[in-house]
């Protein structure tokens, strides 16, 4: 029985459909953001909606304009049973590498929910340290609307942390480029030396070319 909720609202393939027909009730969905900048965190988000929540727009956050995404992060809040948010910040990236730390953000996010969490839907390949039971799902942010509605908590999160380090250090524009390797960033690099945001162990942040500020 689907009570009468479409199998496929938003155009997602809705793996968390199929999880509530099953009679789970707390499903999270979870994506991080951030693994390819040269500087700043990796932010992750997991998510708890209530069972066939409708959250009209919602799409992978990559797909979206700036101004959809901080109109979807004020209703994912709204309507979610929880919401969870996981960091890791750049010197740690370059200590275990940047999968590594992009699944240790993910867990964070997971455990700083504060309601109970009975399956785990996550962004990509790779399973996170959990006990609960949980579906690794390949482009997830493009199927689950839990997991785009964490990609889309994620990404205005981080985006807001690079445009704050952005006074810190506006040479290097991080409130346009976010931390990622764009030519404006790189010529930047050259031009003033890594900051202590970058990550140090990315190409294009090398400290025995570029000089430290």
């Amino acid at each position: 029985m689907n009570n009468g909720y479409p199998d496929k609202p938003h155009g997602f393939l809705l793996p968390e459909y199929s999880l509530y027909k099953k009679e789970y009730r707390y499903i999270a969905g979870i994506d991080e953001v951030g693994r390819g900048p040269l500087a700043g965190p990796v932010m992750a988000a997991a998510v708890v909606l209530p069972p066939y929540c409708e959250l009209p727009g919602i799409d992978d956050s990559k797909k979206l304009t700036p101004l959809k995404r901080e109109k979807l992060y004020v209703d994912i809040f709204e309507a979610a049973l929880s919401v969870g948010i996981g960091r890791v910040d750049q010197v740690e990236i370059d200590k275990i590498n940047i999968l590594n730390a992009s699944l240790k953000a993910m867990a964070i996010a997971l455990n700083n929910l504060s309601c109970p969490v009975e399956y785990v839907l996550v962004d990509g390949i790779f399973p996170v340290a959990t006990d609960i039971s949980q579906m690794t799902l390949k482009k997830g942010d493009s199927k689950s609307v839990l997991i785009a509605a964490a990609s889309v908590v994620a990404k205005v999160t981080r985006d807001k942390i690079m445009e704050e380090y952005h006074d810190q250090y506006p040479c290097y524009n991080f409130a346009r480029n976010k931390g990622y390797g764009t030519r404006e960033h790189l010529d930047a690099l050259k031009k003033y030396g890594c900051s202590p945001l970058h990550r140090k162990t990315f190409r294009g942040v090398t400290e025995d070319v570029l000089k430290s500020v």
